[in-house]
């Protein structure tokens, strides 16, 4: 039998007869962590819950101006960014093909080593100085655009096409409003089109840099480029980011307040060693050197006159005493030194930068003179993890992954390469291995040890190994072959040839068979009595 009011019991302890509340805001000492509370200590600190992109709108122009602005003026700023270009470009990243037809492979990797010299639509460096600036312009500025231009054959390039680098100021930032070329149904937001289904299709560039003032008008018409064209490279820190911050955003107030206390602290050092000196006197309207035309003063060694405010001024020769007048003394510029904590403030403050940075402090810096060599090895690990991660998930991704794409379309479609089989067999013509810059070794006897037991020992592929190196190992086999095709024709030996020589540079037969069938043996066959294994005899 239904029983209403314990239904209604239930009802009431269950509390879903009544819109649910919100939770009550609980005092701020009471809050079950401390980062969360708001009292004394965390009072002033100011936090916003707005998205990546609305923290980006509201201080990107700044940002990247200031960017700009410490790497221009700033050593260690300058410095960070050829370390994280060096370490991550360094001469190249460089494509392998991995097509299975060894034909194609060899044309393909030809007519990229052909391509590479004409890559930049600019004509100022190769596809390699293309990939440092683009990085260098990613770190400087938060990000950076590769437009694709496909030539027309008759302009002779052994593959018709070339890349234009662009700023991220040539991108508006703040843009986000349907334009009169944007299609139905598309937004823009950060200059950026996307359709309905959240695809990018477009980007709308000015036509000129809008800080290039001097040399050309200044062109802030908009042009829509497809996206299809446009390689947009940038490091993502948040799901949901449309562009690139400046990775100098963490340690830029840092930098610049240092740079400003080095100054004032190199202006102390100048006035101190300067032993500048204060005359006082009673009477503040008396000259200097009252007895004395200027003349005899000059003669005395020293000046009389006035400086650019308007105050007296006289300057010595070192070495010189001057008569001063009654009631006149000199007093010493005294300035305050800060003692030996100059040192170590430099250095905490150099290793915060470097944290922001995502640098070791000695790369930063160069100072070794706290480091062994476990320390050291252990940091640049731990750096090219990093580097490594931000090779392989942005730039080889956004950069050297379409770069390939669109040469071999090129390639296919003006005809420099015979693929028939193209539509059919897509996926074996882009197929790629991407071979970073090989990383200098700290200790390369340990280092090569190391790779030699895990070859031998089956832990590891010898083209792996060559591989890191930044090396094509069908290309390192073919040199060897035919270096020692040309060494078995000169008669030449060397310690380094592992089928003449043994690990220690010593004579090896093992391999040479002809001795052994004919020099080794008697004449009926049998080997000589001076080969035969000795019996040992036991020790009595």
């Amino acid at each position: 039998m239904f029983n209403l009011s314990s239904f209604l019991t239930r009802i009431r302890r269950s509390g879903s007869g009544a819109p649910a509340q919100p939770p009550t805001r609980r005092a701020a000492s009471g809050s079950p962590y401390e980062g969360a509370t708001a009292g004394r200590r965390l009072g002033t600190w100011v936090t916003t819950r707005d998205a990546i992109n609305s923290v980006w709108y509201q201080s990107a122009d700044q940002l990247v101006a200031r960017s700009r602005d410490i790497i221009r003026k700033d050593g260690w700023a300058s410095k960070a960014v050829d370390e994280w270009v060096c370490n991550a470009i360094g001469t190249g990243i460089k494509p392998q093909s991995m097509h299975p037809t060894l034909a194609i492979k060899e044309k393909l990797q030809a007519l990229w080593s052909l391509w590479a010299n004409e890559a930049d639509a600019a004509g100022m460096t190769d596809i390699y100085g293309l990939q440092a600036l683009a990085f260098r312009s990613m770190v400087e500025g938060g990000e950076c655009f590769a437009r694709r231009h496909d030539r027309d054959l008759h302009e002779g390039l052994s593959v018709p096409l070339q890349l234009q680098l662009i700023e991220a100021e040539q991108l508006p930032f703040y843009l986000a409003r349907p334009t009169p070329n944007t299609p139905q149904g598309n937004v823009v937001r950060a200059s950026i089109e996307f359709d309905p289904s959240g695809r990018r299709t477009a980007y709308y560039f000015y036509k000129q840099h809008p800080g290039e003032r001097i040399f050309f008008p200044t062109d802030l018409e908009l042009m829509r480029v497809p996206a299809a064209e446009v390689m947009h490279l940038f490091r993502s820190l948040r799901p949901g980011q449309l562009r690139g911050v400046p990775w100098m955003a963490n340690a830029l107030v840092r930098l610049w307040e240092l740079d400003q206390y080095d100054d004032a602290e190199l202006l102390r050092k100048k006035f101190a060693a300067m032993m500048m000196g204060f005359i006082t006197r009673q009477n503040p309207d008396d000259a200097f050197f009252p007895n004395a035309t200027p003349q005899e003063a000059t003669d005395a060694g020293g000046v009389a006159g006035s400086g650019e405010q308007g105050v007296a001024v006289a300057q010595l020769e070192a070495g010189t005493m001057t008569e001063l007048e009654p009631g006149e003394d000199v007093k010493f510029s005294e300035p305050a030194d800060v003692g030996g904590n100059y040192e170590s403030f430099e250095r905490i403050q150099l290793l915060r930068i470097a944290a922001g940075l995502g640098l070791p402090y000695d790369m930063l810096t160069g100072d070794l003179s706290k480091t062994s060599y476990s320390s050291i090895r252990a940091g640049i690990l731990s750096f090219r993890r990093l580097c490594e991660q931000i090779q392989f998930g942005v730039f080889i991704y956004q950069f050297c992954r379409p770069t390939w794409r669109a040469f071999v379309e090129q390639a296919v479609l003006a005809g420099k390469l015979d693929a028939r089989d193209y539509m059919a067999n897509r996926d074996d013509y882009l197929a790629v291995q991407w071979h970073t810059p090989k990383w200098a070794w700290v200790d390369p006897e340990k280092d090569v040890k190391a790779e030699i037991i895990a070859i031998r020992s089956g832990l590891k592929a010898r083209s792996m190994s060559i591989n890191e190196m930044g090396m094509d190992e069908e290309e390192v086999d073919r040199q060897i072959a035919r270096d020692n095709e040309r060494a078995d024709e000169l008669g030449l030996v060397l310690d380094s040839d592992p089928r003449k020589t043994d690990a220690r540079g010593q004579a090896s037969n093992l391999l040479d068979t002809t001795q052994t069938d004919a020099g080794t043996e008697g004449d009926n066959g049998d080997a000589p009595a001076d080969s035969q294994p000795k019996r040992k005899e036991p020790k009595k």
